[in-house]
């Protein structure tokens, strides 16, 4: 089973691809999309395209547009998008993010819980720089070390492992990029266990209740091999901060 089928399968009941409360997501995004009825939002890897349906049902005359590899999330988001009436207000398109471009700027550009399309944090701001209008702000969220890493917890995370660093470090590579943070959220230990009990559950879930299904083992693997390397590996180590950012 390919990686892009087994994340959407595992973010059938979680649909933000982060550690994030549906309290912390509304809080994020309204700061993020700030007064302003009109603009436009981008989000570089939006998957099934959750936080641009909740920007659209924020802020209905706004525009917005996806970019994603994963074309199954796709059409997810189209036909969430037709289900909520904003289908003419969203754009999606099945590209790698690196490669996007568009003739107008935006107002709003996420990036939460995907940096690894760029190749880690910095690079993908460097790539939101150049969609960003004049005044815009940038959402994105990524890994830090709450402590120490075990050896446990980095052969659990494979190559992500080599862009973290502690929570100040993260920030302070931010500011030296040139940005001010203007707003952030660092998730709970409560955030993080359930969206991983989501994330294992939905995919282990699914492969119970397909049990014919030619992925039906590969799917419960995955889910009972990312069950073990975060209980007995990142769990209480890994943070993630959502960070809301402006241009110096």
């Amino acid at each position: 089973m390919d990686r892009q089928t087994i994340s959407r399968l595992a973010h059938a009941h979680h649909p933000i691809a982060a550690p994030l409360s549906d309290e912390a997501v509304a809080t994020l995004l309204e700061r993020a999309l700030g007064p302003e009825e009109e603009g436009r939002v981008l989000d570089l890897g939006c998957g099934q395209g959750a936080w641009l349906l909740r920007a659209l049902a924020a802020r209905p005359r706004r525009r917005a547009v996806g970019v994603d590899l994963d074309a199954g999330a796709l059409t997810r988001a189209r036909e969430s998008a037709e289900a909520a009436g904003v289908q003419r207000q969203l754009g999606l398109h099945h590209l790698d993010a690196r490669e996007f471009t568009d003739r107008e700027p935006f107002d709003l550009v996420l990036n939460v819980g995907a940096t690894h399309a760029f190749g880690g944090l910095l690079p993908t701001l460097a790539a939101a720089r150049e969609h960003l209008a004049p005044g815009g702000r940038v959402l994105v969220g990524e890994g830090f070390w709450e402590r120490e890493p075990s050896s446990a917890a980095l052969g659990g995370l494979g190559a992500a492992r080599e862009e973290y660093a502690d929570l100040a470090t993260t920030v302070d590579r931010v500011v030296a990029a040139g940005w001010t943070p203007v707003f952030g959220h660092v998730s709970s230990p409560a955030e993080w266990d359930a969206y991983e009990f989501s994330w294992t559950g939905s995919l282990a879930a699914w492969a119970l209740d397909h049990p014919g299904h030619p992925d039906a083992a590969d799917a419960r693997a995955a889910a009972d091999l990312h069950r073990t390397e975060w209980l007995h590996g990142y769990r209480g180590t890994l943070g993630f901060v959502t960070l809301l950012l402006r241009r110096d």
